[in-house]
């Protein structure tokens, strides 16, 4: 590492007509003192390495960099409009190339408050968006990228509404609600009140998460996830039109059993490797999908998770898994998928290792504009990385305009042809 000083004359031209001069501007990436050599590290630093404000200050001056603090702090969160919209370019092609995608959140603070990051991604791309909540709503926020909310009474929000158990009387008086029409929440809200008064706490929830479903759903403009795999947390459920399951999450339940009896250690130990044995079964089949095998493993499973071992608390926890039958076996089906969410919760780890660091230090980012430049360059980190780019290349080829790196969401779409990550859901 070395410094590299520069010294620029620009030249200065008066026009008489004008009686104004024009003083030439400085190459792209220059701003104030540093050029883009200073600003691409000092992100790298930030984003990609976790390092603090103070330790990159401490860096830089080590190498004979004479910048302030604040100067640092600017670097990092102002001027960065162009990779924002660098970001949303990637994420809608990240969510167009595929049908399903990972889903997961971890708490996060933002001024002092706890707020949730929610990280999406598949095999080529990763975007983490912060929200204050991980309710289902904040869950189609994220996948609509914060567009403002929008609501939808239609077929599909009134079989939800039945399914989660709504009264056919509330469920009549909702369907004085304008049909098939897009409604701003503020609309919905005088609606609600003018046709359903008195709609309890928990039915006026079921109504606004039904409403916003059928809305993303129905909506053109933006792609449609139709399958997310996740770790079965409830926020996650009834979003798309499928869901699919995380088999570690789910085995991972059994490991905080702690039977005392001899006989039931025996028992739980003895299904684990059963359990691990048939997971190792669905491996296989994903690399050599077929009909036959595909009924196999479906009949496999009824015998494993229809057992009564005769441990009441492994029974239990079996029959819970034998509910979820369908979503854990999603790969039966869309032989593509993964088995597990760690892509996700890796993710997730990453978010929170970085949030640790920063909450030691200064509690997390003061402002949206602090947030803001997190999300995008944690995203763009993560997914740069997964399409093979170097992320300091890449950051000073931006900053610097030289525009030799192609935009990463044509990598991504480039990329998606060959992966297929939705050959099963191609019609036959």
């Amino acid at each position: 590492m070395r410094t590299d000083n520069v010294l620029f004359r620009k030249e200065k031209f008066y026009s008489p007509s004008e009686q104004r001069s024009y003083l030439a501007e400085l190459p792209p990436g220059y701003h104030g003192e540093f050029g883009p050599g200073v600003h691409a590290l000092t992100l790298v630093f930030a984003f990609a390495c976790q390092m603090t404000e103070p330790k990159i200050l401490a860096w830089v001056a080590h190498v004979g960099v004479q910048i302030s603090a604040g100067q640092i702090s600017n670097l990092l969160i102002k001027g960065q409009e162009r990779f924002h919209q660098e970001n949303d370019a990637v994420y809608e092609a990240g969510l167009r190339s595929g049908p399903w995608q990972h889903i997961d959140d971890t708490a996060t603070r933002v001024n002092g408050q706890n707020q949730d990051c929610h990280i999406v991604d598949n095999p080529l791309h990763t975007t983490y968006l912060t929200l204050p909540s991980k309710a289902r709503l904040s869950v189609i926020d994220v996948l609509r990228n914060g567009q403002p909310r929008c609501f939808r009474f239609n077929d599909d929000a009134e079989a939800w509404l039945e399914a989660a158990g709504v009264s056919q009387r509330t469920l009549q008086k909702l369907r004085c609600l304008p049909r098939d029409q897009e409604l701003d929440a503020e609309t919905l809200e005088r609606l609600l009140v003018e046709h359903v008064p008195g709609l309890g706490e928990q039915t006026h929830k079921w109504v606004l998460d039904a409403l916003a479903v059928a809305a993303y759903q129905a909506q053109e403009e933006w792609p449609v996830a139709q399958l997310l795999l996740c770790d079965g947390a409830l926020q996650f459920s009834w979003v798309t039109d499928e869901l699919a399951l995380c088999w570690v999450h789910e085995l991972r339940h059994y490991k905080k059993l702690t039977p005392t009896v001899p006989l039931h250690r025996q028992e739980l130990e003895t299904f684990l490797k059963g359990a691990w044995a048939f997971y190792r079964e669905l491996l296989a089949y994903r690399e050599r999908p077929t009909t036959e095998e595909a009924g196999r493993l479906e009949a496999r499973f009824d015998v494993l998770f229809g057992q009564q071992t005769g441990y009441w608390a492994l029974d239990e926890r079996i029959g819970l898994t034998r509910a979820k039958k369908a979503n854990l076996l999603m790969v039966l089906v869309h032989p593509e998928l993964p088995l597990h969410n760690n892509a996700a919760e890796l993710g997730a780890r990453q978010r929170a290792g970085t949030l640790w660091v920063k909450r030691a230090i200064s509690f997390g980012p003061r402002t949206a504009e602090g947030v803001k430049a997190w999300d995008t360059f944690m995203s763009l980190a993560a997914t740069t990385r997964k399409l093979g780019v170097n992320f300091l290349h890449y950051v000073h080829d931006r900053i610097a305009k030289v525009n030799e790196i192609p935009p990463l969401a044509e990598l991504i779409a480039e990329r998606a042809k060959d992966l297929n990550l939705g050959a099963s859901w191609a019609p036959a």
